[in-house]
């Protein structure tokens, strides 16, 4: 049987939500704050979920920088701090599931496991897009996420998009395995309906070999001598017999003739 498309389009999508999670998670680039007056024009401070990094277009960039404003400790950063790993977590989990439910080398796929790794991928896509929106929704909000004091100005790190292309793709791949879950719910439908049809005290039938035949016990015959068993009736049609008087005159002996005197 080959691979149903839903699973191989699933197949596709969520390891590349997977990948694009994690890099989301690893890059310091979830916002980007520009225009320092104190500092050349060129230099930009990317901030991440674990790091803060300086760059200055005539240098390399320097990773390790000071919390000056407890950007760190926001609360958006740590509820993403806690959100992305577990979202990862389940996307794994998820794609190992959908590896032994979805074989190309077995007769027929594990319908069953394929959707329940489908599920296991969409919880992971959900938990990557909550942490990503609410922090692009307070980005400009220097109270929640605290940052410089303007001129300097806010904008959309280059990780925040990958958040958001990750956690998509790990929704539609996880929807689309989990429609492998059709056929295992039309086989309990049609279960559900052979029960409904067969009314709730009638007996099954049982097969032939199973059928019991109680026959009588054989009679005694007299003095013990075994079993008496019934005759038979004869098969055919009974021959007329002669009458008494015809059956004795052919029994007895022809008289003698002349000749044999």
């Amino acid at each position: 049987m080959r691979t149903p498309a839903v699973m191989t389009l699933g197949l596709v999508l969520a390891p590349c939500g997977l990948l694009l999670s994690l890099t989301a998670t690893l890059t310091p680039g979830w916002r980007l704050v520009k225009g320092f007056p104190d500092q050349p024009v060129d230099v930009e401070l990317h901030q991440g979920l674990w790091d803060l990094c300086r760059e200055q277009s005539s240098r390399e960039r320097q990773c390790g920088q000071p919390d000056r404003w407890g950007y760190l400790e926001a609360a958006p950063v740590r509820a993403a701090r806690a959100l992305m790993p577990s979202s990862l977590a389940a996307a794994a989990l998820g794609l190992l599931l959908a590896a032994l439910g979805v074989r190309c080398w077995r007769e027929e796929p594990r319908f069953a496991l394929a959707g329940l790794s489908g599920v296991g991928l969409v919880a992971a896509g959900l938990l990557g897009l909550a942490p990503v929106s609410w922090y692009s929704h307070r980005l400009a909000d220097r109270a929640v996420l605290p940052a410089d004091a303007s001129p300097a100005s806010l904008h959309v790190g280059y990780s925040l998009v990958l958040g958001y292309l990750g956690g998509g793709l790990l929704l539609l791949g996880g929807s689309s395995l989990a429609l492998s879950l059709a056929p295992v719910c039309a086989e309990l439908r049609r279960r559900r309906r052979r029960r409904r049809k067969q009314p709730p005290g009638a007996a099954r039938r049982g097969s032939l070999s199973t059928v019991q035949v109680d026959w009588p016990a054989p009679a005694v015959g007299p003095r013990g001598h075994g079993p008496h068993l019934p005759r038979r009736p004869a098969a055919g049609f009974p021959m007329p017999r002669p009458p008494p008087a015809a059956a004795a005159a052919a029994a007895a002996p022809p008289p003698p003739c002349d000749s044999d005197l």
